[in-house]
């Protein structure tokens, strides 16, 4: 009887392990097909990276705006930024900045830095303009961008870097737009940022001593990843106020940017590369945590 237990278990100890051996080799099958598919997707994507332009234009060179003729504009080269500013509106026509992953990795501090006037400049905006005024100062290039050199930080906090903003979107959307801009940048690698108010617009508030500063009905952001493969670009037009969609809903066009404002942006590309990044508006492209 024994016998003929020890028998009955033995077959069952075989047939478990003929189970686990062919469950092993359905697991290891799949596996290998899915590395096989992942590889796959993967020289695919290689030999389309490696077939699309490799854009040599300096970032200095794709920092240039052209802007409409007899555009008020002071050019100021601060640490790691440009200011075009508009003495008549006593505010940046644009800022315009590369952002890196290396600036990134640097973390000076803002606790010890204020509001401040650029004597040097023409028509600057004072402190008492904004004072009471119900609107914040909003930076274009933000602070948290210059983290990486106190003097950058310092000098982005000059009114000649400030426009007048409604607390819920300088806050708000503004606010997510700047990080998206730095988490970019940090998995693209370098990006460039240009950005300001729309001032092509009828803006009929106004703030500071004698209703000086026109208020933007709109701002406007363009981002370039001009060293990625392929390049690609994106713009954004935003209310000065609660937008409604967030960053998303104000997605548009480097062309529809360029017609809002009246400037040319990125004509240093080449005609080819300048024309397809200005076209395209792929903000969840822009979201993929990797490319």
């Amino acid at each position: 009887m024994d016998k003929k237990r020890n028998s009955i278990y033995a077959s069952r100890r075989s047939a478990r392990k003929k189970s686990r051996k062919s469950s092993v080799s359905r697991t290891i099958l799949v596996a290998a097909a899915v590395a096989a598919v992942i590889f796959v997707g993967w020289r695919i994507n290689a030999a389309e990276r490696s077939d699309a332009p490799l854009v040599t234009t300096p970032a200095a060179e794709l920092l240039m705006v052209a802007l409409p003729s007899g555009t008020p504009e002071q050019i100021i080269e601060y640490t790691g930024f440009t200011i075009s500013y508009n003495a008549d509106a006593h505010q940046p026509n644009y800022a315009a900045w590369e952002l890196t992953e290396e600036k990134l990795r640097n973390n000076t501090s803002r606790r010890d830095v204020k509001f401040d006037v650029d004597r040097r400049v023409n028509g600057s905006a004072e402190l008492s303009d904004y004072r009471r005024s119900g609107f914040d100062r909003g930076h274009m290039m933000p602070a948290a961008d210059a983290k990486w050199n106190d003097r950058a930080m310092t000098e982005s906090h000059f009114l000649t870097n400030i426009c007048p903003q409604d607390h819920n979107m300088n806050g708000g959307v503004w606010a997510t737009l700047e990080g998206n801009c730095r988490q970019w940048a940090s998995r693209d690698s370098s990006i460039i940022i240009i950005c300001g108010p729309v001032l092509a617009d009828s803006m009929t508030r106004t703030i500071g001593d004698g209703g000086k500063i026109p208020v933007p009905e709109r701002l406007f952001k363009v981002v370039l990843a001009p060293y990625d493969r392929p390049p690609r670009g994106i713009g954004f037009l935003m209310n000065n106020g609660p937008v409604d969609g967030g960053v998303q809903a104000s997605a548009v066009s480097i062309d529809q940017v360029e017609t809002a404002t009246g400037y040319d942006f990125f004509s240093a590309l080449p005609d080819e590369i300048e024309d397809e990044v200005e076209a395209q508006c792929a903000y969840h492209d822009w979201q993929r945590k990797r490319r």
